[in-house]
């Protein structure tokens, strides 16, 4: 299949993006598909848009260095152009039989860009535009896990300039945490159990967006899970040597331990992997994604948020699941291709805009 690979970006994420999409498109071309990288934002330079695009010698690394030669100059290209899709990405992207969508954080992951491949006719990887926009919105997500039985940790969301930020205004206490409500990759979350450390990251949170999610602190074990095809993976803990799961965390080599399949008993694990199910279900997911999970002291389970596109790095955790599965890094990217696709075959699924096969 002629694939076309879409990352970068311009979301905090645009770094990790890269990596996944380099990932992504090496696994694809392993698999025998005619996969091209492409920034979505920055676009790239062909001749022309055509079959011999697809057929030519590709240099995945080359693509990737070209991708990252824009980084000291986004901001300016941001400035300078009112268009999010760079040159040659649309063409490409209705050219290509499918994109694989290798896109994390706002403009990627929070149903834009699906919205618009919608319209175009462009078939693409994952989840629809509406559950893409309901699991980006952290605030969204608490409420529809809790009016279908997802058990969450109690939170409210704050709007930047609006009401009270005080906790006791809303029956809460220390300690909390503090995390933007569309933000991806933990990006801005603080873990605080001051005063002093509770206004820091009020501020440094609302300097990434204008509403936060407060949400009260469980403290325990974190694990992850995913839910491909309706389907719930083996179970994954995350356990930081340092901290908690934030950005560092995610992505440097060696600084997490991460246990698959998690050291819990059937029974727990049945029920993590439910609520996964559950949860994916209730955010109207489709294809795939990742569910991430609190359990504190007494065993309780609690389900955090969810992540439509979640990373396919060297130390992410869906490829991790896969692997106790018998399933290598090439395998779940195909697959991932596979149960995208299906989702066009039904014309009433939400993802109603497929184009007709050349």
């Amino acid at each position: 299949m002629k694939i076309i690979v879409l990352a970068g970006g311009t979301s905090t994420e645009r770094e990790v993006s890269i990596v996944s999409g380099t990932m992504v498109c090496k696994a694809l071309r392993e698999k025998g598909h005619q996969a091209l990288l492409v920034d979505i934002f920055c676009g790239v330079e062909v001749p022309q848009v055509d079959e011999e695009l697809f057929m030519e010698a590709y240099d995945v690394d080359q693509a990737a260095a070209y991708m990252r030669s824009f980084d000291s100059h986004l901001e300016e290209i941001q400035a300078g152009r009112r268009e999010f899709f760079g040159p040659n990405v649309l063409e490409l992207c209705q050219y290509a039989d499918l994109v694989f969508l290798a896109l994390h954080g706002s403009n990627g992951e929070d149903g834009k860009v699906q919205a618009a491949f919608d319209l175009f006719g462009i078939r693409y990887t994952g989840t629809g535009y509406l559950s893409s926009a309901i699991a980006m919105d952290k605030a969204l997500t608490k409420q529809f896990f809790r009016e279908h039985g997802v058990p969450t940790p109690a939170g409210i969301s704050l709007v930047k300039g609006e009401g009270s930020t005080k906790l006791a205004d809303y029956g809460m206490s220390l300690p909390v945490v503090v995390k933007p409500c569309c933000g991806g990759s933990s990006v801005g979350v603080s873990i605080v159990s001051t005063e002093q450390e509770y206004q820091e990251a009020l501020e440094q949170a609302f300097s990434y967006e204008e509403e936060l999610v407060i949400e009260e602190y469980v403290s325990g074990r974190e694990f992850s899970v995913g839910v491909v095809d309706g389907k719930a993976y083996p179970v994954i803990e995350i356990a930081p040597i340092e901290g908690f799961y934030d950005y560092t965390n995610k992505y440097k080599a060696g600084s997490t331990v991460e246990t698959c399949p998690a050291e819990l008993d059937g029974e727990k694990t049945r029920e993590m992997q439910r609520y996964a199910e559950e949860g994916a279900a209730a955010l109207k997911i489709e294809t795939y994604c990742r569910l991430d999970f609190m359990m504190n002291g007494e065993g309780k389970i609690y389900c955090l948020e969810a992540n439509t596109l979640p990373g396919m790095t060297p130390t992410s955790l869906l490829p991790q699941e896969a692997q106790v599965l018998g399933m290598n890094f090439a395998d779940l990217c195909d697959h991932l291709v596979e149960i995208s696709l299906k989702k066009y075959e039904n014309p009433g699924s939400m993802a109603c805009a497929a184009k007709e096969k050349r």
